[in-house]
């Protein structure tokens, strides 16, 4: 059996580092950290998030991630999503409308002529299970 050369290994080590860190900066990101300039948290506890989302006319996002919540809508809009497997949705929405939304890594744009506003509550695992106590008796 033929042993790998010393070079050969921390080539493939860090070819191996490389993908790992790409792959997690691709499709990990807080999109309040990674755009600031679309995304505001105005409200944070240990359950939620919630994100004030607001984009001008043709304005772009980067490639980020949201955990499950719900979107409402302040305003109409048209936005395109593109997915990290380069797959496309537009979609139409009104104000007023609310939706549930799965988690999801996508890349958002503004494609109709107004501005676009929403507000996302972003779900936070939950870090410990709900007690559940007996009812006493009697009562």
């Amino acid at each position: 059996m033929k042993s790998l050369s010393k070079s050969k290994c921390q080539s493939i080590l860090l070819v191996l580092i490389i993908v790992i860190f790409s792959a997690g900066s691709a499709f990990g990101q807080d999109a309040a950290k990674v755009d600031s300039n679309h995304y505001k948290v105005v409200f944070e506890n240990n359950e939620m998030r919630v994100l004030h989302i607001s984009y001008g006319p043709g304005e772009k996002s980067v490639m980020h991630s949201h955990p499950e919540g719900l979107a409402i809508f302040i305003t109409d809009g048209v936005g395109k999503f593109t997915f990290p497997d380069g797959k496309t949705q537009t979609t139409t929405f009104k104000a007023g409308q609310v939706v549930w939304l799965p988690p999801q890594t996508h890349l958002p744009q503004n494609t109709g002529t107004k501005r676009f506003e929403l507000y996302q509550v972003e779900m936070k695992p939950q870090t410990k299970k709900m007690e559940m106590k007996p009812k006493p008796e009697g009562k």
